[in-house]
């Protein structure tokens, strides 16, 4: 049985993706509650789904780190610390069923992504 049309259009992304598009396709998929509203039901633990999202956020926040190649200096090192911090919010999500954990590493995602999405437009326009 083959791929649906959307898996092989996202393996084809990735297959032709540069090393920079494909960090920020990660932090695309990093994101715990990817629909306005959810972020409650998440954290809480009310769902399956909501306790699957946390762990794929989490998951996908250790490769971000163990990606980070730390002999780049300061850069990588601050990442570090951001991605290590994240993961501790989102393991107090899961024990605490607190949405503010899940909250603050929404809110840190987006704006990790949103540098990405500058520096990679600001290179497109180089």
């Amino acid at each position: 049985m083959g791929l649906s049309p959307h898996r092989a259009y996202t393996e084809a992304g990735v297959l032709t993706a540069s090393p920079e598009q494909l960090v920020l396709m990660l932090y695309d998929r990093g994101d715990p509650v990817p629909e306005p509203g959810r972020g409650r039901r998440c954290a809480n633990g009310q769902s399956d789904l909501g306790r699957q999202r946390v762990r794929r956020a989490d998951a996908i926040i250790e490769e971000l780190n163990t990606s980070l190649d730390l002999s780049h200096g300061d850069v990588a090192e601050r990442l570090n610390s951001i991605y290590v911090f994240c993961r501790r919010q989102l393991l107090d999500a899961n024990i605490h069923g607190s949405a503010e954990h899940v909250d603050v590493v929404v809110k840190l995602l987006a704006e990790l992504r949103e540098g990405w999405q500058g520096a990679l437009s600001a290179q497109a326009a180089a």
